[in-house]
């Protein structure tokens, strides 16, 4: 059983990242405009004629999926087309994915383990002050969008108490210390919103959890109210919150485009930018690609981790 539902789920991946690229492939050959011209906006027609045999665009729809498709799964991400030369998408993306990565990874372990004791604290102590403090404060925080705090960051901590680094992205090689210092306030923009999502998500799931029987049994043995958070009523209240965390995996990828160009450090978001700005369109579909497919990931993972924290799911996938 537990075969056919991850062949079930790798055939849900291929689908997905066939529909949004075919239908990435297919908006390309909407475009009023030859994307050759656009790409060689001074190139003789001698070259566009070679660019567009070159991409596929004059093989049709289906040619040019294909062709993109077999360049994409052997690594080929296509090109950047510059007035002076190109330039390998993989090039581009070699340097941009691991800042998105360990940007997104970072945020997410931060919120993580800052929502989940104030999830679970706030579900206890639910109705009395402490509920009511975690929760207007967190209502208050998810109101700011994520720019903003980092604005407030970077005039803050960069520029007037100077204790960060306020641009660029230092990899570990430059030294842990060094890539800590320049991912802090990143991490802190995106985290801020994130941690009162998870939290409240958190404690709904946790108040509806604790008035179940079992919960009231657990309690009637002599349990510690610590045992029963965590070990009974924290596990099954923890799926809605980590598929959260896997959807917004998937979305930190390419969505932190603001937060990458306010501290210049130029991830696949603002690869996406640069492709949509640029008019780049053969890059833009193997990003699109890229995110789509580690987005699906993500959520894969989730639904396999979900079977070990709540094994009623696990029950559920076998009884189907």
């Amino acid at each position: 059983m537990r075969a056919t539902f991850f062949l079930q789920r790798i055939a849900q991946l291929l689908i997905v990242v066939f529909c949004v690229t075919f239908g990435c492939s297919l908006l390309i050959q909407l475009v009023p405009v030859s994307p050759a011209e656009i790409l060689l906006p001074v190139g003789s027609p001698e070259e566009r004629a070679l660019l567009t045999a070159e991409i596929g665009l004059d093989r049709g729809p289906i040619g040019y999926y294909v062709k993109w498709l077999g360049d994409f799964v052997t690594g080929n991400f296509g090109k950047i087309y510059y007035s002076g030369g190109t330039e390998e998408v993989s090039t581009r993306l070699a340097d941009a994915f691991p800042r998105s990565m360990w940007l997104m990874i970072y945020t997410q372990i931060l919120a993580l383990a800052i929502a989940i004791p104030l999830g679970v604290w706030s579900a206890y102590r639910v109705g009395r002050r402490a509920d009511r403090v975690i929760s207007n404060t967190l209502f208050a925080t998810s109101s700011i969008p994520s720019f903003a705090i980092a604005l407030v960051l970077v005039l803050v901590i960069g520029v007037r108490l100077q204790w960060l680094p306020t641009l660029d992205y230092q990899p570990y090689s430059a030294g842990i210390w060094e890539h800590f210092k320049h991912m802090i306030m990143p991490v802190l923009s995106l985290s801020v919103g994130l941690i009162a999502s998870y939290t409240r998500l958190l404690r709904a799931d946790m108040i509806a959890t604790l008035r179940e029987d079992y919960i009231t049994m657990a309690a009637s043995k002599g349990l510690t109210d610590r045992r029963i958070l965590w070990r009974h009523a924290f596990r099954p209240s923890s799926i809605t919150l980590f598929t959260s965390a896997a959807l917004n995996m998937g979305g930190l990828i390419g969505g932190a485009i603001v937060i990458e160009t306010i501290f210049a450090t130029y991830g696949v978001g603002f690869e996406v930018f640069a492709a949509i700005n640029g008019r780049q369109y053969i890059a833009l579909q193997s990003l699109v690609g890229l995110i789509s497919i580690f987005y699906v990931l993500f959520n894969m993972a989730v639904d396999f981790i979900a079977g070990f924290v709540d094994p009623r799911t696990r029950d559920r996938r076998v009884n189907a």
